[in-house]
């Protein structure tokens, strides 16, 4: 492991692995990543992967939206694949979301996003095996799909060490070095690292490293269940993948014979202690409301499952931005769910905000680190909070 580095990155998931590689595409190629584990071994490794837009708020809309255009590029734009596959996204939503589904299309219309809102008649042409009741509402999204999380990581990172860059694994970070209110080190059991730049994007165990210099963060690891089942093939070959607000859940097909679901409650858990299987009695709860959402998956059987964490915030959003109060210290955590969707984008604006001091691709400031003291939190359209 080198002993002087630009700039090292604290963690190898998703995040950290798009920070790495768009620091080597704007020069910056002396840079170190280090994980603690494998790479993509931590929230994105279990992560359902899904790609869409359906935000509340403009600037994760945004970036969802830049960033399905490096998935579905991927080749062409990083190098290596991303593993998307074009499925649809179909939100529903009750009545009582209804007007929150209409303001956020519009929204998202206006940003040139390719989103309509329909209604079931439309649907029966799109999805004709998804069921909807007359008090829902939808839209739709017939771009978005999803990718391969261990596919986008190790190709980021295939990438980034071809530019020049070093990744260690299997390292943690023990402890970051600030002398006179800047970075000074990273501090691993290989060896200190001379850097005048660290970026923590460590998802769940990022309050850890960055309580141990002194700043406390607003996270709550929260535990998101996801099952894995066979569908009935013969009677459904293919669905969309859906945002299911009305019934709290979603689901997206997982290849040519499963159907993924993620699903469960804000369970608050430890970092390294929560239950990382299936509570069986709520995924047959899940797996009845899928019923009810697409009949044909009363043939469907329970393959497996696991469990995962969303690194939430108190407005379920990123916390993208300079450390204040220590020179050279940057954050990309918090994604409360949304991290693997907006990665690429991720990787984008920070490695701009590292080089340049600033974003010139799309404005970030609404995900700055201050905006909780400020009381200027982003808000949701739906009480379903994942879906913000």
């Amino acid at each position: 492991m080198k002993s002087t580095a630009d700039v090292v990155i604290v963690g190898g998931g998703v995040v950290g692995a798009s920070i790495l590689f768009n620091l080597g595409r704007l020069g910056v190629t002396d840079t170190l990543l280090v994980e603690k584990d494998v790479l993509a071994s931590g929230s994105t490794g279990r992560s359902q992967a899904i790609c869409r837009m359906h935000y509340s708020n403009p600037v994760t809309a945004a970036m969802a939206w830049e960033s399905l255009g490096i998935f579905t590029n991927f080749n062409e734009i990083v190098g290596g694949e991303s593993g998307f596959v074009e499925t649809g996204y179909l939100v529903v939503v009750k009545e009582e979301d209804s007007a929150g589904l209409a303001h956020n299309v519009a929204m998202q219309y206006g940003l040139g996003i390719d989103t309509m809102r329909i209604t079931a008649k439309d649907l029966e042409d799109i999805a004709p095996m998804v069921s909807v009741s007359e008090d829902e509402y939808m839209a739709w999204e017939p771009l978005s799909g999803y990718a391969d999380p261990y596919m986008v990581t190790t190709s980021y990172a295939k990438r980034a060490r071809e530019l020049g860059a070093e990744i260690v694994l299997r390292n943690a970070v023990t402890e970051i070095e600030v002398s006179g209110g800047r970075v000074k080190a990273v501090v691993t059991p290989e060896g200190r690292v001379e850097t005048p730049v660290a970026v923590v994007a460590a998802g769940p165990w990022s309050k850890e490293v960055l309580g141990k210099v002194g700043v406390d963060v607003p996270l709550v690891p929260v535990r998101h269940q996801v099952a894995s089942l066979t569908r009935p093939v013969d009677e459904l070959p293919m669905h969309p993948t859906v945002g299911d607000i009305a019934q709290s859940f979603s689901f997206r097909p997982d290849g040519n014979s499963l159907t993924m679901m993620g699903f469960g409650d804000d369970e608050e858990v430890g970092v390294d202690t929560y239950n990382e299987g299936v509570d069986m009695d709520v995924m047959a709860d899940a797996l009845e409301r899928l019923t009810r959402r697409i009949p044909a998956m009363s043939e469907a059987y329970f393959r497996g499952g696991w469990s995962g964490l969303f690194t939430t915030t108190p407005d379920w959003h990123p916390i993208l931005d300079a450390v204040p109060g220590i020179e050279g210290l940057y954050c990309a955590i918090g994604f409360s769910g949304h991290g693997f969707k907006l990665s690429p984008m991720i990787g984008v604006t920070m490695s701009e905000l590292i080089v340049e001091g600033a974003p010139e691709t799309l404005n970030i400031s609404p995900l700055r680190f201050s905006r909780f003291e400020e009381g200027d939190l982003l808000e949701s359209s739906y009480r379903y909070r994942v879906l913000a």
